[in-house]
């Protein structure tokens, strides 16, 4: 099986990058990334890196490298802090968007499985107190959701991870961008009374990992919303076996 993946440099990417490579019925994997991984050293034989500049476009020569792929988990992401507020829906909602309909045009005949890395605090119903993180990830949900609906075999999952844990995962610590002192403190208080909100990084890659394996059919569960395609971190928890 062939997947990719985009973001591996980053926390969720790089967590589900490690699930990947120790996955055998992922014979081959395609990561799209401005910059080389390097947790792919060693493991050129089953992953690729392939330097990729512009998000927003997919010339033929590379889909023609992706043209037999079943499936993408999308970890690619950048806090709406680091960013103006063009630069954010730009990555967030156009990126994502234009990847789901070139990835679409791959197999048309056989069925892609997108899988969308969205997060707690996404809503398709914001109000006035609404962060933009909210908005723009409600706002491509809903795209990717639509998108999947007019496309016969695009299959859309958004998934929304909450606090994302490192500490249990020494795999990817060398490979994951620096993580800020703060993040550290907030995670014990978080994960003593408030265990349903935390996602830890091995079991988000598996989780992510097998819904990008799969046909994409809607999953069932009273903790699931468009129509068995969102999960929020409650059922992303429950697949993973918390």
């Amino acid at each position: 099986m062939h997947l990719i993946l985009t973001g591996a440099t980053g926390l969720v990417g790089a967590g589900t990058l490690e699930v990947m490579l120790k996955t055998e019925a992922i014979t081959r994997i395609s990561i799209l990334s401005r910059r080389p991984v390097a947790m792919v050293e060693g493991h050129e034989d089953k992953a690729k890196v392939i330097i990729h500049k512009d998000y927003k476009s997919y010339p033929t020569e590379l889909l023609e490298q992706l043209k037999d792929a079943q499936g993408v988990v999308w970890a690619q992401g950048v806090s709406q802090n680091d960013v103006n507020k063009e630069e954010y829906f730009q990555i967030t909602h156009d990126y994502p968007l234009a990847a789901a309909k070139a990835f679409s045009t791959l197999h048309p005949e056989s069925p892609f499985t997108f899988v969308y890395v969205s997060g707690e605090g996404a809503t398709q119903s914001p109000g006035i107190t609404t962060p933009i993180f909210g908005r723009v990830k409600g706002q491509i949900e809903q795209a990717l959701f639509d998108l999947g609906k007019q496309t016969p075999n695009l299959n859309v999952y958004n998934a929304r991870p909450g606090a994302v844990d490192w500490r249990h995962h020494p795999e990817i610590h060398k490979f994951m961008p620096h993580q800020a002192l703060y993040k550290k403190m907030l995670l014990a208080p978080i994960d003593a009374v408030y265990k349903s909100m935390m996602t830890p990084t091995r079991s988000l890659g598996k989780v992510l990992t097998e819904l990008a394996m799969s046909q994409g059919k809607p999953l069932k569960g009273k903790d699931l919303q468009m129509e068995g395609r969102l999960l929020p971190n409650v059922a992303i928890r429950r697949l993973a076996g918390l």
